[in-house]
């Protein structure tokens, strides 16, 4: 996720781009709420979904990308249905919680990814992981703060969602070299699309998806729509033009912003508990980071 060899970090365009990716996000998490009285998890899932193939299936029409094969086969299956995991838990969240607390929860994934990297891919431990890893973790806790009277149970599921999408990640980095976006993109939607019809099947006692459709209101679903698949190219853009270390400390500012959000439209107490425990969750991740250029 690095910069190409030879390249620097241009921070102009990783500022442009993670501009983009915080709007997105935050406007995302937006449409989430307003449609969630009308709509379920897996329909909302299942129109982002759709939402995004037509955008991508438009851009290979015009020629702004190419689409490959889902090769191999067993990487695409289990990096989709990890992710599409994470997106109901990312989902379920912001339909219960706090804005702020979601998006401080997901921020823990980083951490994620390092600890599945030493167990799973048997990568070397080292003090920068171990101490990325305790910090990370403790600002989990911070966040949610367990056996306080602010406590909320839900919360486990949006931290089970940053798990999955931290083995998400790690299934993307090992695709990325064998295929472009577009392809990564294009079929992500067309393997989750039939687990999350059936989800709503199951979920809803065999109703037809979108019944209540009518009722949501349009400009809330082109939002969900497009935004969905704009902050992912957003994110992908940045780091294609900065490394990490540049690049987190910049994704960090979307919670503050979502904090705002939430107290500006839906009167969300604004939690400093909840930035102080994200922001050390940051501290853990630029430690890991900062220790992996070094060396």
């Amino acid at each position: 996720m690095n910069p190409p060899a030879g390249r620097g970090t241009d921070l102009p365009r990783v500022v442009g781009w993670m501009a983009g990716a915080l709007i997105c996000f935050s406007l995302m998490a937006v449409a989430i709420r307003e449609l969630a009285p009308i709509l379920g998890v897996f329909e909302m899932l299942a129109l982002r979904s759709l939402g995004s193939l037509a955008l991508l299936g438009g851009a290979v029409a015009l020629g702004l990308g190419r689409l490959g094969p889902p090769r191999p086969l067993r990487l695409h299956l289990a990096r989709n249905l990890v992710h599409l995991a994470g997106q109901a838990g990312w989902t379920y969240g912001l339909t219960l919680l706090p804005l702020a607390t979601v998006f401080a929860l997901e921020f823990t994934a980083p951490a994620w990814v390092t600890l599945l990297a030493v167990v799973v891919l048997g990568e070397r431990v080292t003090p920068g992981r171990l101490g990325g890893l305790a910090l990370g973790f403790l600002g989990v806790v911070v966040v949610l703060r367990p056996g306080a009277e602010t406590f909320r149970p839900d919360a486990l599921v949006v931290l089970g969602s940053a798990l999955c999408f931290a083995a998400a990640l790690i299934f993307t980095k090992a695709m990325t070299a064998r295929m472009n976006n577009v392809t990564l993109l294009v079929w992500m939607q067309m393997f989750q699309l039939p687990p999350i019809l059936l989800g709503h099947a199951v979920a809803t006692g065999g109703a037809m998806p979108f019944l209540r459709l009518g009722e949501a209101a349009p400009a809330m679903v082109a939002l969900l729509c497009v935004t969905g698949l704009l902050a992912q190219v957003s994110v992908a853009s940045a780091f294609r033009h900065g490394d990490a270390v540049t690049v987190v400390p910049l994704d960090f500012l979307r919670i503050p912003l979502i904090a705002a959000i939430g107290a500006a439209l839906y009167a969300e107490p604004f939690d400093g508990l909840v930035l102080l425990g994200a922001a050390i969750t940051a501290a853990g991740i630029l430690w890991t980071l900062r220790e992996a250029a070094r060396g």
